[in-house]
């Protein structure tokens, strides 16, 4: 399947095709050789909940750490905001929230103290409003009750919701967040999804790489789907939804002569199975099909529009199945 055209917007300081992300040629290999991303240029507009999609060991995480100044590329550049990375990265950086794979936090301290000791460290932050701010992230991901609580003795998903309270400290443009509902059980999946539409709602972009098609579904506007490293699609949701056309399936005892009907009808990917034969539709009206079927006297035991659905998609750009779970 070939991936969908997809042109990039004219970079612009704000408003209508502005950029919060972008890459261009973006590539890092590691010295065993091996090629983690290569050649990547997405383009994620400003506004946007941009769905950073593929299967697990796809790039996703290597991406995310070379955009925020973690991994150095091994060739290429990107923009965060309105800055250069890295060169812009200590005045860029305060104004983009991240939640990388695995947060790191103090064990010995409580959920609330490490969210203390982070907001202390942060030179851009005012220390007169901490503790309302602390308050109202822990608030946000659940996890008021639980603040008093040593890390240690935190669950995975309760792990998880406390770095996504440590992004939330105070208001960012621009959210990286990488794998967000790992641990988390359906209901706490349901609250970052929920959190995740409200944050891009008040007016942030947020950059969300999974490997969750569900997620894609229900909270994305956008999406860039990423295999071995090589971005092979990207563009508007919608776009990507309508880039596969729908096929006719026919059933007949008389399959060679419907093979020769739709072929008349130049349509194209002719595929018979059996009794059953397949063609991809094009723009042509499905009735026009089962008419020209009757006047040859074709005859039909079964009529169907077959439209793909995302996962099948996905599964034509990347050759793998993509976990669609909740």
């Amino acid at each position: 399947m070939t991936a969908p055209a997809v042109e990039r917007p004219p970079m612009t300081e704000a408003g209508e095709g502005a950029l919060a992300v972008t890459t261009a040629g973006l590539t890092k290999q590691f010295r065993s050789g091996q090629v983690a991303v290569d050649r990547l240029d997405l383009a994620v507009p400003t506004g946007s909940v941009y769905g950073f999609l593929g299967p697990n060991g796809s790039g996703k995480t290597t991406t995310i750490r070379m955009l925020l100044g973690l991994v150095r590329p091994t060739a290429g550049s990107h923009r965060l905001l309105d800055g250069r990375m890295p060169e812009d990265a200590a005045a860029v950086l305060p104004r983009v929230g991240a939640l990388v794979e695995g947060p790191a936090f103090y064990p010995h301290l409580s959920g609330l103290d490490n969210l203390r000791r982070l907001d202390a460290v942060d030179g851009t932050a005012d220390p007169a409003t901490s503790a309302e701010r602390i308050g109202a992230a822990l608030d946000r991901v659940g996890l008021t009750p639980a603040g008093k609580k040593r890390y240690r003795a935190y669950s995975l998903g309760m792990r998880q919701r406390l770095g996504l309270a440590a992004t939330l400290l105070r208001p960012r443009e621009l959210l990286i967040l990488d794998e967000p509902t790992n641990g988390l059980d359906p209901q706490g999946t349901r609250e970052v999804r929920t959190l995740v539409a409200d944050l891009a709602a008040s007016g942030a972009t947020v950059l969300l790489s999974t490997h969750l098609l569900a997620e894609v579904e229900q909270i994305c506007t956008h999406v860039g789907v990423v295999h071995r490293g090589r971005l092979v699609a990207q563009g508007p949701l919608a776009e990507l939804r309508g880039s596969t056309a729908p096929r006719v399936e026919i059933e007949t005892d008389r399959p060679a002569d419907a093979v020769a009907t739709v072929r008349r009808l130049a349509l194209t990917d002719v595929l018979a199975d059996g009794r059953r034969v397949s063609a991809a539709l094009g723009d042509l009206p499905s009735d026009r099909v089962v008419a020209a079927l009757v006047y040859d006297g074709v005859p039909v035991q079964g009529f169907r529009v077959v439209v793909p659905d995302l996962e099948e998609v996905f599964v034509g750009l990347t050759g793998e199945g993509f976990d669609v779970s909740a």
